[in-house]
């Protein structure tokens, strides 16, 4: 069934493109990254997801606002880690520097099909700025920066001989799905048969802008 779905996806994938407006473009460590990005809703919760592939390549990035309305305002918001605590939080809302905060994930396939991966997050201080200069119900636009905590990701020998040939088929459905629709299928290491190597960086983003128009179809996870 899923695979009838992907030829389905790839026979349509030119229209879907062609109807996507949304645009996005970032330096990531001198090199440029430019996609459409899509929304993705969670229940009242949203984030903005960003992809591409070959090599496979996933952008997103969250908002939190201090006034707790879902579309955000325009102004900056502070890049933090996702266990930020609420202390520092309220600290930083009442600064009244910020209209609220940012959490930003990258991850980047080194290794095909989908055997390793590079992985950046948001870092708990100096891990830049999103200022939403556009914001409302039919468009957000904005500018940003961020410097990621870098780590690296391996297939585990265990998942790549027990999953088999069926792995590997489900990763090229995944990328498929990926190439199709832009949005992201199964491309985060984290919890999906890989293990996290000794190696630590960091993701330099620089020059980084979107835009991205906003509808009432996008899918929930």
């Amino acid at each position: 069934m899923k695979s009838v779905i992907i030829c389905l996806l790839l026979l349509t994938s030119s229209y879907v493109f062609a109807q996507n407006e949304n645009t996005l473009s970032v330096q990531i460590d001198g090199k440029e990254f430019k996609t459409a990005p899509r929304r993705i809703r969670m229940g009242s919760v949203w984030y903005i997801t960003a992809n591409a592939v070959k090599p496979d390549k996933s952008l997103r990035f969250w908002f939190a606002n201090f006034n707790k309305t879902e579309l955000p305002e325009v102004g900056q918001y502070l890049i933090v880690e996702e266990n930020y605590s609420n202390k520092e939080i309220k600290q930083l809302a009442a600064e009244g520097k910020y209209k609220g905060i940012a959490f930003v994930k990258y991850v980047e396939e080194t290794k095909t099909p989908r055997m390793e991966y590079h992985v950046g997050k948001s870092r708990h201080t100096n891990g830049g700025v999103i200022e939403v200069t556009t914001s409302n119900t039919n468009v957000i636009e904005g500018k940003f920066t961020a410097n990621l905590d870098g780590t690296h990701f391996k297939e585990k020998a265990t998942a790549t001989a027990f999953g088999g040939v069926g792995r590997i088929i489900n990763k090229m459905e995944d990328k498929a799905v990926t190439s199709a629709t832009g949005y992201d299928s199964d491309i985060d290491p984290e919890g999906n048969g890989y293990k996290r190597t000794d190696q630590k960086d960091e993701l330099v983003l620089t020059s980084g802008v979107f835009r991205l128009q906003l509808t009432k179809t996008e899918p929930a996870k």
